[in-house]
C-alpha cells in the first residue's frame, strides 16, 4: 500500500510558561539564526531580551519563521507528535434567509357582526386555545336578530294551535279540507323561518345553549364573544376597546408556530444544484450553538428581475420555539463532495500576535520547527490550505503539548 507520509505539521504550545532554557528562535532570512537561552513567555506578550525578538514578525514572501528546541526543552514542555492526514470538505451553497410563519397554518379571526368593541382579552404573542374568548363586541344587529327569532317563535306557536283546532273542526265536519291545508302550509312556512332565525343566531356567535335558553325578551343579549378558532399564537391584533368594527372585519391572526418556514434567495446559477427535496442546514447567528435541519419544500418559479433570484422555502420544525418570526438565518445546501484539506486538532494551533499558526517539524532535524498558517476552524479540528494548493506542505505528523500526567 502506497502511503504518503507528509512532512510533520506541528501545533504546539512552544512558548508555554515553564520553558527556561534551550529555546532558539530564528527568522530565516537567508541562513541567519537568532538564539535565546533565557526563559520565554507566550508569544505575543514576549518581553524583549538580547538576541531574541520581543515578538515574532509575520513572515513575508518565502521567508519562514523557525523555532528550535533542545531535547530537554521538548521534554519539559510535554510536546509529542501524532500522525495526521487529510479530510474531505463538503461543498455547498450558502444563502441568507429569514423566518416566517407557515402560511398554511395562519388563521384569520373576523368579527361576525358590526358593532363596538367592548373588551379585548388577547395580546400580541399570547398563546390561545380553541374556543378561548379573544374579544367582546356590542352589536345591535345581534339584539335585533334575537327579537326577530322570538317573534317568529310566537307566530309558529300560534300557527300550531290554529292547526290543532282546524284538524278537530275538519274531523267534526265544521271546517273544510281546504282551510286545513291553508293552515298547514302557513305553519310549515313559519317553522322554516324559525329554523333560519335560529341558524342566524348561531352564525352571529351565540352558542346552541344560549339559543335554547332564549325563551323571552329578558334573555336577549347584545354582546358577541369572538373566540379563537384554533390553538396557536396571536401574531396580529388590529382592534382595541371602543373601536367600531364592521361585519367580517379582521380582528386577529392566530397561527401554529410549531412549524415555520425559512425563506431564502437562490441565485440563477444555483438553480441546477438545489431542487425540491434537497437537504438544508440552518445556522442561526443569534444562537451559534443551534443548527437545524430541513428540506426544500418549494422553489418559486418566478425570478426577481432586479436581483436575479428566486425564493426558496424550507419547512422547519420549531417545537422548542427557538425560531422567531423575522429572525435572520443562513441556509446551507449541500451539493456534493468538495476538495480535500489538511486538518489538525485545534489544540495544535498557537496564537502569535493576531495570527493563528502551527509548526512543521523539520524532517531529519529533531528540535527544529517551521511556522505555517493555521487556517480556519472546523468544529473540533483546524483546516489548513487545501491539499496541493497554495504551497501547503504535505504532512504525516503533528506535535502538540502533552497534558500533565500523560505519556
Amino acid at each position: 500500500m502506497r502511503r504518503r507520509l507528509w512532512q510533520g505539521l506541528i501545533g504546539i504550545a512552544l512558548i508555554a510558561a515553564g520553558l527556561v532554557t534551550g529555546v532558539v528562535w530564528s527568522e530565516r532570512r537567508g541562513a541567519q539564526k537568532q538564539t535565546a537561552s533565557s526563559a520565554s513567555t507566550p508569544t505575543g506578550a514576549m518581553p524583549a531580551m538580547p538576541g531574541m525578538p520581543a515578538k515574532a514578525a509575520a513572515p513575508s514572501g518565502d521567508d519562514a519563521v523557525e523555532v528550535s528546541l533542545t531535547p530537554e526543552a521538548i521534554e519539559r514542555a510535554g510536546i509529542k507528535t501524532a500522525v495526521v492526514g487529510t479530510q474531505g470538505t463538503a461543498s455547498g451553497i450558502t444563502v441568507p434567509g429569514s423566518v416566517t410563519t407557515n402560511a398554511y397554518r395562519d388563521t384569520k379571526v373576523n368579527s361576525l357582526v358590526g358593532g363596538i368593541v367592548r373588551q379585548v382579552s388577547a395580546d400580541l404573542g399570547a398563546t390561545v386555545s380553541r374556543g378561548q374568548p379573544l374579544a367582546v363586541v356590542f352589536s345591535a344587529e345581534l339584539a335585533d336578530a334575537q327579537v326577530k327569532y322570538l317573534s317568529m317563535q310566537a307566530m309558529l306557536e300560534a300557527d300550531h294551535q290554529k292547526l290543532v283546532r282546524s284538524e278537530k273542526l275538519v274531523a267534526l265536519g265544521a271546517a273544510s279540507r281546504q282551510e286545513l291545508e291553508e293552515v298547514t302550509a302557513t305553519h310549515a312556512a313559519h317553522a322554516t323561518e324559525v329554523v333560519a332565525a335560529r341558524q342566524r343566531l348561531l352564525l352571529l356567535g351565540l352558542s346552541p345553549d344560549q339559543v335554547a335558553g332564549l325563551t323571552d325578551a329578558s334573555h336577549v343579549v347584545s354582546d358577541v364573544v369572538v373566540r379563537a378558532p384554533v390553538d396557536g399564537t396571536v401574531i396580529a391584533r388590529s382592534v382595541n376597546p371602543g373601536q367600531v368594527v364592521g361585519a367580517a372585519q379582521e380582528l386577529f391572526v392566530v397561527t401554529d408556530l410549531r412549524t415555520v418556514w425559512v425563506i431564502g434567495d437562490l441565485y440563477e446559477k444555483d438553480f441546477a444544484s438545489v431542487r425540491v427535496g434537497s437537504p438544508a442546514t440552518m445556522a442561526i447567528p443569534a444562537r451559534p450553538k443551534t443548527v437545524l435541519n430541513g428540506r426544500v419544500a418549494y422553489i418559486d418559479p418566478r425570478v426577481d428581475q432586479a436581483t436575479r433570484t428566486a425564493k426558496v422555502r424550507v419547512e422547519v420544525p420549531n417545537r422548542d420555539m427557538e425560531l422567531r418570526l423575522g429572525m435572520y438565518v443562513t441556509l446551507d445546501f449541500r451539493t456534493g463532495a468538495g476538495e480535500r484539506s489538511i486538518v489538525v486538532p485545534r489544540e495544535a494551533v498557537q496564537a502569535v500576535g493576531e495570527r493563528s499558526v502551527v509548526y512543521v517539524p523539520v524532517e531529519g532535524d529533531d528540535g527544529r520547527f517551521i511556522e505555517r498558517p493555521g487556517g480556519r476552524a472546523r468544529r473540533h479540528r483546524r483546516q489548513l490550505l487545501p491539499e496541493g494548493r497554495g504551497g501547503a506542505q504535505p504532512i504525516g505528523r503533528i506535535a502538540r503539548q502533552r497534558a500533565p500526567g500523560t505519556t
